[in-house]
């Protein structure tokens, strides 16, 4: 299943920390980290020429969208593999983010200070999506072997 449990980490020596059940998308780090890069995302279009605003500006959205929304899909679905497909395709739209924002600071719509600060937050979303990926690949190995 899509969901994690809770187990506890080791941090440095042998602290740990508990890591708190995942019961909803919207409990996933990566959600959480898609979720801000849309809002500062829907704040830099804001400010995008009139003619724009159904050229770069809906596509630049609807891939931030797109993020979030396959994130969700994916942890809805029934087995790990769906779930990790789902995960790619979010990843996917993540880099369609990347290049859209490209475009707009070669455009001179963003500045180079918004431009490094949403390229730095789409580089963490995927940083962090190719973790869960790896993840939940690692969960449904364990899932195969305790059957």
């Amino acid at each position: 299943m899509a969901k994690l449990e809770t187990r506890n980490t080791k941090l440095e020596g042998t602290q740990t920390a508990a890591v708190a059940p995942v019961r909803d998308f919207k409990d996933l780090d990566v959600w959480k980290s898609t979720r801000n890069l849309r809002m500062l995302i829907y704040v830099l279009v804001k400010n995008f020429p009139a003619e724009e605003r159904l050229a770069l500006n809906t596509q630049l959205r609807r891939a931030i969208q797109s993020v979030g929304a396959n994130i969700a899909e994916g942890f809805g679905r029934y087995s790990y593999q769906e779930n990790i497909q789902f995960c790619r395709q979010a990843r996917g739209s993540a880099y369609e983010v990347r290049d859209h924002l490209v475009t707009a600071a070669d455009a001179c719509f963003i500045s180079k200070a918004e431009y490094d600060e949403a390229e730095a937050l789409a580089q963490r979303v995927i940083q962090t999506l190719n973790g869960y990926i790896r993840s939940t690949t690692k969960r449904q190995a364990e899932s195969k072997k305790v059957r």
